[in-house]
């Protein structure tokens, strides 16, 4: 078996008034904010599911799903920590995420340093990268009706 296996995470919350605005940890100062059962943090959903299926494991909809109540509101750091973990049982770590995250509104860049201290904080000191994309005006994410981000993570097998 080969000593890397990669993983990709996806998420996409639709924008709605009267939620904060959680990205890769970090509130960013927005009058809209995601929509979900969590905190709805579009790249730490999609680096957890980037760590899980690179494990082989379900994804984050299957473990921390919906319908259940003691989910409710909860931090997807948590989340993510908890994909950490299980990635760790599994026998792997993190080598490496890269990531985009695509918003029409609000421009992201200001908070770069700080989502991405925010995430190195948890995946480790230069494992981590982030682009911010603009939809230029297309579809639900151009009309500003939502926000994505994907993920790719490098896995490297513990020895």
């Amino acid at each position: 078996m080969s000593p890397f296996r990669v993983g990709v995470g996806y998420d996409l919350h639709p924008l709605v008034e009267g939620r904060p605005l959680y990205i890769g940890g970090v509130l960013v100062e927005f009058e809209k904010g995601l929509l979900g059962h969590s905190d709805a943090d579009v790249l730490l959903h999609a680096i957890a599911d980037a760590v899980l299926g690179g494990c082989g494991l379900p994804d984050i909809g299957i473990l921390f799903p919906a319908s259940d109540e003691r989910y409710r509101g909860i931090s997807s750091r948590l989340i993510l920590e908890r994909a950490l973990e299980m990635a760790g049982e599994a026998g792997f770590r993190v080598c490496f995420v890269d990531s985009v995250v695509v918003a029409q509104r609000p421009r992201l860049l200001p908070y770069l340093d700080r989502i991405k201290g925010s995430v190195e904080s948890m995946l480790g000191r230069g494992l981590f990268n982030v682009k911010f994309k603009s939809p230029e005006g297309v579809g639900a994410l151009g009309r500003g009706e939502a926000i994505s981000a994907t993920a790719v993570c490098l896995l490297c097998k513990e020895e």
